[in-house]
């Protein structure tokens, strides 16, 4: 068992996880920008009966409090052996409609606060040739969703990133793992928006709020996620990718099977022709 940090442990999948990992023996920093939002955390540490949690604030956009947080850690408890990059932010926009921030804040929290966190605890373990970096990117990272420009973006970065992290440190035996979800039931949802009130997109945003709003019936809960990270760890036959939910599997397998031009095109369908390809596509039927 070893010493894990999880940021953006005070909901949803950074918060199971969190919990999962204290019940694998681990010993778990839930790291999050306000530590005054972690309630939800300590209650679900009484309820799962874990002790082995200690709170730790991180902003990952932050250079100097991440800097501080993860030698909290070292004087704490000794180098880090796990790192779960989890925080991040997800919004809705089309390119168009999106401000340039937003851009900015995506690459910022779900990308280079990523980057910030790996270059905070690689050197250690690449002194003691082990660890796991664990980073959580989304099927967004692999398939391209109309209206969520900004946080495309940044997955797909953090796909690359991870890909090319993996062949650097393999040599010094540090595992490195993408953790892909699809559709989950997390608080996320509650905070995005409706879009502009005025667009030259109504249809993307139609089709965008439709995919979440069919896939969340059945989608599972963040422990789902957790789980996945847990095995990720543990198994003695790792794997790069690990797609979690199974919107995620069907929009990464119908991806790998469609030609570029064949993904533009459902781009100018009418809704009700998108729809029917959709589902021709990818097996998801997402009229209500």
């Amino acid at each position: 068992m070893g010493i894990a940090v999880v940021t953006g442990a005070n909901s949803g999948i950074g918060l199971a996880t969190t919990i999962r990992l204290a019940q694998d023996g681990h010993e778990v920093y839930g790291a999050m920008r306000d530590l005054d939002k972690a309630g939800s955390l300590r209650d679900a540490c009484i309820e799962a009966g874990v002790d082995s949690v200690n709170l730790l604030r991180i902003d990952v956009t932050n250079d100097h409090v991440i800097e501080l947080a993860f030698r909290q850690v070292r004087k704490q408890s000794g180098p880090v052996d796990i790192l779960v990059n989890n925080a991040g932010i997800a919004q809705s926009r089309a390119i168009e409609d999106a401000p340039l921030e937003m851009f900015e804040q995506h690459l910022d929290a779900n990308f280079l606060g990523a980057v910030r966190c790996i270059k905070a605890v690689l050197p250690s373990m690449r002194e003691r040739a082990t660890g796991h970096i664990v980073n959580v990117s989304s099927a967004a990272g692999r398939f391209a969703q109309v209206t969520m420009g900004a946080y495309t973006a940044s997955k797909f970065a953090l796909e690359g990133l991870t890909e090319v992290l993996a062949q650097e440190v393999a040599a010094y035996g540090i595992r490195v793992s993408l953790i892909e979800p699809g559709t989950i039931r997390t608080p996320i949802f509650a905070k995005g928006d409706a879009g502009p009130a005025e667009t030259f997109y109504p249809m993307h945003y139609e089709r965008s709020v439709g995919y979440f709003a069919k896939t969340l019936i059945d989608a599972p809960g963040p422990e789902l996620v957790a789980k996945t990270i847990s095995q990720a760890i543990v198994t003695d036959e790792p794997k790069l990718r690990y797609p979690v939910a199974d919107d995620a599997h069907a929009l990464i397998a119908g991806r790998h099977a469609m030609t570029d031009e064949e993904l533009v095109a459902l781009g100018a369908l009418s809704t009700e022709e998108w729809y029917a390809a959709f589902h021709e596509r990818f097996g998801l039927d997402l009229r209500a």
